[in-house]
Order: structure tokens, then sequence, then C-alpha cells
């Protein structure tokens, strides 16, 4: 049976198990991050440090015609990496996510996506921060680095996860009356967040996405590093219908047909879905990494991002 909720105490403890993985660009060629066509991650910034003479072999794009006039002597910019790169985590846990057939929900394996990500940040250094949210609320939490901080974010991924089991407990007044959030409204929040020089990281199974999404995700990745953990389930996958199955979404019900052409027209239907934001996030250099519901998370991370 598919674990329903997620304890706080359970994604504190993925701390441990927040190993053997990187944000960073320089890949092993095992990673899905490390294809010639998979990401253009640059890793944290750089920062002026200092003028220097020009040496032979140094990058002629690096001169500083300005300064080389002013000096009478080839001038060149030397940068240094900088020393943090903020991450931002997107986190869905909305109704649709609140789906699983195998070891947990999709909600869940969102949380400890989450969970993963945010102790592996802490742990290099960086600043952490994130939006959580559901059909009727967006929970932000500005980068920082402390654990604090990341606490404070993992107590509203569960507080949200939890509600997803409370019949409506996601839904107020303002989801009642159809102005449901959505996933552009978080990636709308996001914007005056990482405005430069994030890494944003969205964690959903991109239900709703349209091509607003598109032009949202293309305003995020003009100045920031990317990434799409795109959770999904293998009965969401495949499905083969049963006498008596029924299916429920926003309180409709449908029976599902027991013949095979509908098993296949199902699982193209998703296929193509998948294949087109693929195509899409390419086309923006963002790497859409897919994770299962059916197998443990930090052990799929390790596998998608590779060792350093």
């Amino acid at each position: 049976m598919a674990q329903v909720t997620v304890s706080l105490d359970e994604l504190i403890l993925l701390r441990a198990k927040a190993r053997g993985f990187s944000f960073l660009p320089r890949q092993p060629v095992t990673s899905l991050l490390a294809g010639r066509h998979a990401s253009r991650l640059r890793g944290r910034g750089l920062t002026f440090e200092e003028l220097r003479h020009y040496r032979p072999g140094d990058d002629v794009r690096l001169i500083d015609w300005k300064a080389t006039a002013r000096k009478r002597a080839t001038q060149i910019r030397v940068y240094n990496e900088e020393r943090e790169r903020p991450v931002l985590l997107i986190v869905d846990q909305r109704g649709p996510m609140f789906f699983g057939s195998r070891r947990a929900m999709k909600s869940v394996v969102a949380a400890e996506v989450a969970a993963l990500s945010a102790w592996r940040t802490l742990e290099v250094g960086d600043r952490i921060g994130g939006l959580v949210f559901n059909e009727s609320e967006i929970v932000e939490i500005r980068p920082h680095r402390s654990q604090t901080r990341v606490l404070r974010l993992l107590h509203e991924v569960t507080r949200l996860n939890h509600l997803l089991a409370v019949p409506g407990g996601n839904q107020d007044d303002r989801a009642a009356s159809q102005e449901r959030v959505h996933l552009n409204d978080a990636l709308s929040q996001a914007l005056p967040i990482a405005k430069h020089d994030h890494l944003v990281v969205l964690v959903s199974d991109l239900d709703g996405a349209d091509q607003e999404t598109q032009r949202l995700s293309t305003l995020l990745s003009a100045h920031n590093d990317m990434l799409v953990v795109a959770t999904y389930d293998p009965l969401g996958a495949s499905l083969i219908g049963q006498p008596g199955m029924v299916a429920a979404d926003r309180g409709e019900e449908w029976r599902i047909p027991t013949d095979s052409k509908f098993a296949e027209a199902f699982r193209a239907s998703f296929q193509n879905r998948l294949d087109e934001w693929r195509n899409i996030f390419r086309a923006l250099r963002v790497p859409v990494l897919p994770v299962s519901t059916a197998r443990p998370v930090h052990e799929q991370v390790r596998e998608l991002f590779g060792k350093r």
C-alpha cells in the first residue's frame, strides 16, 4: 500500500541520505545533467576580483577595453566563483499529487525530493528557500543559509501534505469559488524572488501546465538555472482497466474501460504529454528529471544527478 502522508521527522531523517549527488556542473557521463542537450547549469556565479595585465593564453573576451585605454596596456578582468548560489524549491502539494499505487503518493515523493534538496543545499553552504503550494495557498520562504530555514520549509511541506488526506482540507473559500491556485501562480511568485543566479527546482507532476507555464519557465531560466523534477506513478503511465474499476478527480467519477484499446491509448497519451514537455524544456535547456513513486527517492536522485 502506498504511503499516504509524510511526517516532519521522516523528512529530517533524510538528511543522512542527502549524499552522493550534486546540483553543480561538471557532472559524470552517467548523470542526466551531463548530456550535450540536457542542461546549461552554470553552477555558482562569478564575482569581479581585480584587473591585471594581459598574459598570453588569456581569454580575449575578458579584456577590459576602457581600462586598457586608460592605462595604455592590455588589462584583463579577473573573476572568482561566488561562494554561494541560492536554491529556490517550488513544491507542488495540489490534489492531483495525491495519487500513488506503489511505494508512496506523488505528494510524498515531492516532499522527499524537497527534503533531500534542502539538506544537500545546506550541506554545501548555499542558501535555501521555497514556495510550497496547494489549491488554496502559496507559502513563501525566502532563501537563507540556516538549519532553521530548512526546518521551516519542511514544516510547511508537511503541513500542506497532511491537508491532502483531509477531505476538503486543501480548499478554502477561494478554492471553492473556482479561484484555485495553479502551477502558473507559483511560477509567477517565484519571478521576483529568483531574479538572477538562483537554482530554481520545480517539483511537480506538471498537472495543468500550458503555454503560460512555458512562458514563465522561459523568464525564470533566462537569468537562473532551472530543473524540473517530474513526479509520476507507474499506474498513471500505464493503466489496464479491471471490472468495476472507477477513477475520480475533482468530484467527478468515470468507469475505466477494460478493453486493450483503452490501455494503449492511455499509455500513448501519457507518453505524448511527457514528450511534449521534455521537448519544451529541452528548448530552454532545462532538464526534466522523472522520479517514480515506486522506488526510494534518494536512490533515484543519486542515479539522476550522479556523483561528483
